[in-house]
This record gives structure tokens, C-alpha cells and sequence, in this order.
């Protein structure tokens, strides 16, 4: 339960900075209109394009497997934000509710396991279309299930708590040091040296497993300063 809260607290707290405190809502501090389930659906979206799956172009390209990881983490970052503006709303309990109640999930248990494993691209595809369709409905929230194929989806790419909880971890700090250095205002480089900073950010990460988010930040604060030389 502990890497789930932690990564709740995180979130919360990216939210609380970048959105202001009372972005569950569903305003930010600026007047605009949040809607993390269209955040979940074009993630996806996104997370599908790392597939060859257009039949006239590109039909023997070899997955993406990292973008996908990084892509799933993202969806994760929106998946979090949507079940606690959805505890808030519903007078369901704090955050530290929520963890306990996800932990609790028979679904936890699956990814609480070492994985290395990817599944077939047509079995993920299917599985983040089954996410998207559940972000699309007007339906009731289904929350329980969305998480359940979101923690399904984590598995066949190859990820389990461990690893999502790193690359969670390693997205939230880039999130933070995108927003310290002009992502909002357009002034950010996203490309360094030709690698996406998502892709700088994983190399840092399997270089040292053990480094801290404050090292981390350091770390990024060094390549990007270097970049701009």
C-alpha cells in the first residue's frame, strides 16, 4: 500500500501546485474546465501509436515497448487524479481512503509481483481500448473496473508496482522541473540532443535505481542547463 499512497500524495500534491488546491473541482485556478477522463482517452490514444497497427504504413516496425511504458505511466497520472477528484466529490474520503481501497482491490494483487513479460501488441491494443471505452462512457464512473484494466494493462507491458511506482516517480519530478522551466508559457525544449525528456528521464532512472527524486531533479537540472549552453 505504500508506493500506491505515496503515489497518490505525489499526484495530489502536482495537482494542488500546477492546478491549484481546489482543481477536484474540476477548475483550475485559472477558470478552465478539468476533464481527466478525455486526459485518459488521448493518452490512449497516444499510447496506441506506438504500435504499427496502420495496415498501409509501417507494417513490420517493431513495437515501441519503452514509449508504451512511458505512455502508461501517463495515463496512471490521470487515472489517480480522476479517482481522487472522484472521492472528493463523493465525499468518499481523503486520499489515504482511496489507497487503502485500491490496495484492497483483488486486481492490486496482480501487479504487486515482479514482471518483465510484454504481451502480444493486439491483447495490449485491446486492453487500452477497453480503458477508453470506460473514460468515454457518461455513464456512472466505473471505477474499480477502470483500475482494474489499468492494473491489467501494467502487467502486459511489461511493468509491475516496482517499476510503475520508479517511472511514476521519475514522470511526477520531470512534470515538476517541465513546470519550473517554462512548459506552461511554451518556452520549455521537450527534445534533448534528440531524445524526448520522457526517454532522458527512464535512462537516468535504469542507470541508478536507487537514485532520489531530489537527485533525480538535480540530475535533469544538469542535462537541461548543459543543453542550453
Amino acid at each position: 500500500m505504500d508506493k500506491i499512497l505515496l503515489m497518490l500524495q505525489l499526484q495530489a500534491q502536482l495537482n494542488d501546485a500546477t492546478n491549484g488546491e481546489k482543481w477536484t473541482k474540476g477548475i483550475t485556478k485559472n477558470g478552465k474546465t478539468i476533464n481527466w477522463k478525455r486526459c485518459i482517452y488521448m493518452e490512449c490514444a497516444e499510447m496506441i501509436d506506438s504500435f504499427s497497427w496502420k495496415h498501409w504504413k509501417n507494417i513490420n516496425q517493431e513495437p515501441d515497448w519503452d514509449n508504451l511504458q512511458i505512455e502508461v505511466v501517463d495515463v496512471w497520472h490521470f487515472i489517480m487524479s480522476l479517482a481522487i477528484e472522484n472521492y472528493a466529490q463523493n465525499m468518499k474520503g481523503t486520499v489515504e481512503n482511496l489507497a487503502i481501497d485500491i490496495s484492497a482491490l483483488e486486481s492490486f494483487s496482480i501487479v504487486d509481483i515482479q514482471n518483465k513479460a510484454f504481451d502480444t501488441k493486439d491483447n495490449v491494443i485491446e486492453k487500452v481500448e477497453n480503458i477508453m471505452l470506460l473514460s468515454l462512457s457518461r455513464e456512472k464512473l466505473e471505477l474499480e473496473e477502470l483500475i482494474k484494466d489499468f492494473f491489467e494493462l501494467t502487467l502486459m507491458s511489461g511493468l509491475d508496482l516496482d517499476t510503475l511506482y520508479k517511472l511514476y516517480v521519475g514522470k511526477n519530478i520531470l512534470n515538476q522541473f517541465r513546470q519550473d522551466n517554462g512548459y506552461k508559457d511554451g518556452s520549455y525544449i521537450k527534445v534533448w540532443n534528440g531524445d524526448e525528456d520522457n526517454v532522458v528521464m527512464k535512462r537516468i532512472w535504469e542507470k541508478n535505481a536507487e537514485i532520489t527524486p531530489e537527485l533525480l531533479y538535480r540530475e535533469l537540472a544538469k542535462l537541461y542547463h548543459n543543453l542550453n549552453k
